[in-house]
């Protein structure tokens, strides 16, 4: 009787995890919504009084989005506004939706990966998982990777959907 192998476990495929790059912290979301009259527009004198009466620290140390849920005039400076009164206090601040926020912090994070690291090796990336990757992490690990990777598939090691294989002489 021939002994076992585990034949994935053996071989040169380097999995990629997004979920390992995934930016542990508190999301907020700061909504300017609630800061326009009639949800319609910006006073600009009433914006300025409520953010210098706003207790910042609530945000300490939290992931923040800076975002208007409605359609609304809303200048671009006011967005920038609240940006200063968030930068020192919150940890990250972006201006856009919660999907802007983990799509920075995505972009940030998978920009320490060394793509030295895959030079010639067939990479699976990893589908399934618990935290949530936004779509942009998905293609920015392929952006980054395919300069350098034999192949690369998407899945588990053991089922894979094959998306990309260097060709012969490049």
């Amino acid at each position: 009787m021939s002994e076992i192998v585990n034949r994935v476990a053996n071989s040169p495929i380097i999995t990629v995890n997004l979920e390992e790059y995934y930016t542990p912290g508190v999301r907020e979301v700061f909504d300017l919504k609630g800061y326009l009259f009639q949800e319609l527009v910006l006073k600009e004198m009433d914006f300025r009084k409520a953010l210098k009466e706003l207790d910042w620290d609530q945000y300490q140390g939290k992931h923040v989005a800076v975002y208007c849920s409605v359609d609304a005039i809303v200048p671009t400076w006011a967005f920038m506004l609240v940006m200063t009164y968030l930068e020192g206090v919150a940890e990250t601040g972006v201006l856009g939706d919660g999907e802007a926020l983990e799509q920075f912090l995505y972009q940030r994070a998978l920009e320490k990966m060394n793509p030295q690291d895959f030079i010639d090796r067939p990479v699976v990336v990893k589908g399934c998982g618990d935290l949530p990757v936004p779509l942009f992490a998905y293609g920015e690990v392929v952006r980054k990777l395919k300069p350098v990777a034999k192949s690369i598939m998407y899945g588990e090691p053991c089922s894979t959907v094959p998306l990309y294989k260097k060709g012969k002489g490049r």
